[in-house]
């Protein structure tokens, strides 16, 4: 029963975290619920790009202060988190935002994100404009949600 039930979340996930802005698809986005107290949230995605060339500019959310770009880098063994100011989005390619490597940081979140919620993204794109998501909120320690079945 549990597969099954992973297997459904997985998918109302992927359904409620599809969005378009002319050539650019946003699919598998979520965020990371946070702990009491904290004050940065993550949130993940995929951009697929099948027009010309643009660029992820950042965004806002009434979730959070600000919601930056961030990527990890490794320097004499530690890796830490670098804020960039944008991600380029080639022609006819498919940008990943994962733990571990690029994603969003929500910083000052106005109250904690718990599992189950949503949270609107307004993403802003150099050639399309902005595009608003509506993520939804998973506890990553239950799920898995980076492993979920294409769609």
């Amino acid at each position: 029963m549990a597969h099954l039930e992973r297997a459904l979340i997985f998918l109302a996930l992927g359904a409620a975290s599809s969005a378009a802005a002319g050539p650019l698809t946003v699919t598998d986005a979520w965020i990371r619920a946070t702990p009491p107290g904290a004050r940065t949230a993550a949130a993940y995605l995929t951009i697929a790009n099948m027009g010309a060339a643009d660029r992820l500019l950042g965004g806002t959310t009434p979730a959070a202060r600000t919601l930056e770009i961030h990527t990890h880098v490794e320097e004499r063994g530690l890796q830490r988190m670098v804020r960039l100011a944008e991600v380029g989005l080639p022609a006819g390619e498919t940008v990943r935002l994962t733990p571990g490597g690029l994603h969003l940081m929500l910083v000052d979140v106005a109250a904690p994100l718990a599992a189950g919620a949503s949270v609107t993204l307004s993403l802003s794109f150099a050639a399309a404009g902005t595009l608003e998501i509506e993520v939804p909120v998973v506890d990553a320690r239950a799920t898995s949600p980076t492993t979920h079945p294409a769609h």
